[in-house]
């Protein structure tokens, strides 16, 4: 019974459209051989200039010729007189562990399942009790109710997605277009010129190779996005149309796993903006603190200051006043005067004060460096280049305490220039700034 269900379920996606997820409607067959409605295909397409890709597989459509699809239509028109539905599975008897008696209430302090033996019991005579059908039904509402956000969201993603391909097909478009000019110039120049045609060709391959991999990166968060969302939608959808007693057996964590599901945009890392200031107790003796603690800038003298356990002695750096043992908060740098380099992120409380710093998340710290050279590294172990399209001025720090992600963006595009490896933060942790030269100041 599962397999012919299986294959049932396959037989519905072959039938249905991938634009709208719903069975076709007026089929039509485009260049390279794909399906899609009428209606959908042409929507897709509307706006655009010249060619059209396919919204499936990306290739492009010279003519925008659509022929119709009678046999799959009939096809289509048949599934839908057969009602397809997954085979419901027998209910099972739900009985109480503790008494053996079925499961009949649900107890609304507890938000569980109970017994008449329970309801009589020390630990639920005086709580809210009621049938399992009506508190299924006011359960089924809210789920329903927060079901039309991750749809919407879905939605959304998948537009971006879209448009991120375009952007990205685009920029190589234009890297490769440079190549025959490159070429004809060289030409002209003849021998004299041949060391810069090399050079030209190697940096035209290196931007294409950094547009691919940004482009992999974006593509790949928004595909996890959209997998992950589409799971959790299939298994409220299931919990929604299943029996009453399988809903409530486990709504509180249910409900839980809605609540904490979060999408990374720049609108909603903004929101957990908080103020962060420095502390003069970290602060290195060669850094000099302006009085409302928010800018900082490299002295080359060593101020007379008072001895701290706190304080950097060894490298010039100094911890943000506030750490974060929890929550999600979003901060922002301002990067002046800077001609050598600047290292941002979060430390460990634990970080080394008195001696060399181990600048990787062994040794405490999450945070990107420039270096003098213009170059900017992600300090992972071992270090990882970033590639930015534009010189970053102001730099924003978002921190997922209970995800276990820092990722660092160009505030001004909200570019994002890297996300570490999730991992499990224990300890209390910092904004930590360290300077070459120049200053930084907290905005």
């Amino acid at each position: 019974m599962a397999a012919a269900a299986a294959q049932g379920r396959n037989l519905k996606d072959e039938a249905s459209c991938s634009i709208c997820l719903e069975y076709f409607t007026d089929p039509v067959t485009i260049d390279c051989g794909h399906n899609f409605c009428r209606p959908c295909i042409t929507q897709s397409w509307e706006g655009r200039e010249g060619n059209s890709p396919c919204p499936q597989c990306r290739e492009i459509s010279p003519g925008r010729s659509l022929r119709p699809n009678m046999q799959l239509g009939n096809i289509v028109e048949m599934l839908k007189q057969l009602h397809l539905q997954p085979p419901v599975e027998p209910p099972r008897e739900n009985l109480c562990e503790k008494h053996e008696e079925k499961l009949s209430l649900f107890c609304d302090e507890e938000e569980r399942l109970i017994c008449v033996v329970c309801r009589e019991s020390k630990d639920h005579k005086s709580h809210s009790v009621r049938p399992i059908e009506e508190a299924a039904e006011e359960y089924k509402a809210k789920i329903q109710d927060w079901l039309c956000h991750p749809r919407r969201e879905m939605g959304c993603i998948q537009e971006s997605k879209l448009r991120k391909e375009e952007h990205y097909t685009t920029l190589r478009n234009k890297v490769r277009a440079e190549k025959p000019k490159i070429a004809a110039e060289i030409e002209e120049l003849h021998q004299l010129l041949r060391d810069k045609e090399q050079t030209l060709y190697q940096r035209l391959e290196e931007m294409e190779k950094a547009i691919t991999m940004e482009e992999n990166a974006d593509i790949s968060r928004l595909t996890n996005q959209i997998t992950s969302l589409d799971a959790l939608i299939t298994d409220l959808e299931k919990k929604c149309n299943g029996p009453a007693l399988d809903l409530l057996k486990d709504v509180r964590s249910t409900l839980d796993r809605c609540k904490k599901v979060t999408f990374l945009g720049p609108e909603q890392i903004k929101k957990h903006k908080v103020m962060v200031t420095l502390d003069p107790d970290t602060a290195h003796p060669q850094l000099l603190l302006s009085e409302g603690r928010k800018r900082v800038g490299q002295t080359y003298t060593e101020e007379p200051l008072l001895i701290s356990p706190k304080r950097f002695t060894t490298l010039p750096c100094v911890l943000g006043s506030e750490g974060f043992t929890s929550g999600r908060h979003y901060w922002e740098v301002q990067l002046l005067q800077q001609r050598k380099g600047w290292t941002v992120g979060v430390a460990a409380e634990s970080v080394e004060r008195k001696s060399a710093i181990t600048w990787s998340p062994d040794g405490g710290v999450w945070a990107l460096r420039k270096s003098w050279n213009d170059q900017y590294w992600a300090l992972t172990s071992p270090k990882t280049r970033v590639i930015t399209r534009e010189q970053p001025l102001k730099l924003g720090v978002y921190l997922d305490y209970e995800g276990g992600r820092l990722s660092l963006f160009n505030t001004d595009s909200m570019e994002l220039l890297f996300t570490f490896p999730q991992t499990c933060f224990t300890h209390r942790l910092f904004p930590i700034f360290s300077l070459d030269d120049g200053e930084l100041r907290l905005v």
